[in-house]
């Protein structure tokens, strides 16, 4: 499922699938994503690359386009590949930096960056 609040320009994105399942917020006005992976048990956070990911108002659209239309093939598709290296917990700087949202998502996790 996908929730976007324009005012605050979040995106919320949670995926079911079992062992796979995974929440993600996209924060448009921070400039980052962070995805929690629950079989991991950790938070992967990167910094907003305008180049590969589609603005706030562009996600809504695509969404609806791969949900009404899904046998048209979209050139955006979003595709991430984490490498993790060193880990770390969040402290209170970190947190100021990438916001409530994400700090709700990942406090008290291993984040990779």
């Amino acid at each position: 499922t996908m929730t976007i609040d324009n005012g605050d320009h979040l995106v919320d994105v949670h995926v079911r699938a079992g062992l796979l399942s995974s929440d993600t917020i996209f924060d448009y006005s921070r400039g980052y994503i962070a995805t929690r992976l629950l079989s991991r048990n950790a938070c992967f956070i990167l910094k907003i690359n305008k180049e590969y990911i589609p603005e706030l108002r562009e996600i809504g659209r695509l969404a609806f386009e791969r949900q009404t239309l899904r046998t048209v093939y979209s050139p955006n598709s979003v595709w991430v590949q984490f490498q993790p290296g060193h880990s770390w917990f969040g402290d209170i700087k970190d947190w100021f930096r990438y916001g409530r949202p994400i700090q709700q998502l990942c406090k008290g996790l291993p984040l990779y960056q």
